[in-house]
């Protein structure tokens, strides 16, 4: 895929250690166990078609009643999750700085695009009280879906800005108070909290137009489909003019999706795992349709195929992802 590098976007110093996914192609079938993964793999029509057939023959969804008990315990499914396998299960995400250099620290935007914003003082705040953790902050990142902070702790260790405040939260009340449990949290710089997402009446403690980056990765898979426009949109409401919203997360067909069973789908490319947890395999066009109704536009949207090897079994799994980047911003009158 291409790289925020090879789309005009400035690199810090320090994610430039990092290669940027896209950089490594097979082109030689036979050298396919050379390495652990191989980047922009082309699928022929037949694997295609494959996939397809495989995701139909496993697409009878499950009794609504059934459907309806995974919904309402969701949170206790996910509980579940990270009581069992605490800060065990995700590794760090460094990679972040070389996809999205907005979380690391900041140069000035580009004139152009300072032309095209509303000033966010011209935009009325919908919070009424004027202080809010991280209100001094002259740049505020909120993850959501933070886990048990994968993302947040690589955030503060890289990013050195002394304006720079982020928010966290999770459906989970477990891996949030794995998050403030860690060494490293410091409340004086991060603010860890617990949001159910899909829910619209829940408030967050942001005031709206007050965001610089919201981050979601691999989260917004786990909402049912139906409550993805909603929370989609009052996300958007948080960003600042100019802000932008980050999200890589699966991609349709992706091994995950051809993996699951009979028994396991909940509606259209909508399934449940094992341990109750959802996930739903998006195209390009369904995000862009999501970020698009919500008011924001396209900077990046792309498909990340990749091919993972695993050398010692002479296993191949094909991996799809979609890598997302929408920008607010609003023309003044």
């Amino acid at each position: 895929i291409p790289s925020s590098a090879q789309e005009g976007l400035p690199f810090p110093s320090k994610a430039q250690k990092r290669p940027q996914f896209g950089t490594r192609f097979l082109t030689d079938p036979r050298q396919v166990f050379q390495h652990n993964a191989w980047d922009n793999v082309e699928w022929s029509a037949e694997q295609e078609q494959a996939a397809q057939k495989k995701v139909q023959e496993n697409c009878q969804p499950l009794p609504a009643e059934k459907q309806e008990e995974f919904d309402n315990r969701a949170n206790e499914y996910w509980n579940d999750f990270y009581t069992i396998h605490e800060n065990r299960f995700f590794k760090d995400r460094h990679w972040l700085f070389t996809e999205f250099p907005e979380l690391a620290p900041q140069q000035k935007p580009p004139q152009d695009a300072e032309a095209n914003l509303l000033n966010v003082e011209d935009v009325p705040s919908t919070h009424n009280d004027t202080e809010f953790p991280g209100a001094s902050a002259s740049y505020r990142i909120l993850e959501v879906g933070c886990g048990v902070g994968n993302t947040v702790f690589p955030i503060l260790k890289t990013n050195n800005d002394p304006g720079l405040f982020v928010y966290c939260c999770d459906f989970s009340s477990t891996a949030v108070d794995l998050v403030k449990l860690n060494p490293e949290y410091d409340p004086s710089c991060c603010h860890a909290f617990v949001h159910d997402m899909s829910d619209a009446s829940a408030e967050y403690p942001i005031p709206d137009h007050s965001l610089d980056v919201i981050v979601l990765i691999f989260v917004l898979s786990a909402l049912h489909p139906q409550k993805m426009q909603n929370s989609i949109n009052r996300l958007a409401r948080l960003l600042k003019p100019g802000g932008v919203l980050l999200l890589r997360d699966y991609g349709r067909y992706d091994m995950a999706q051809l993996r699951f069973k009979k028994g396991r789908c909940l509606s259209e490319n909508f399934y449940v795992r094992g341990d109750g947890t959802r996930v739903y395999f998006f195209t390009q066009d369904e995000l862009h349709d999501l970020f698009s109704s919500a008011g924001l536009e396209k900077v990046q949207n792309l498909v990340d195929r990749r091919l993972q090897v695993n050398r010692g079994k002479q296993l191949t799994m094909y991996r799809v992802w979609v890598q997302c980047k929408y920008r607010k911003v609003l023309v003044p009158p």
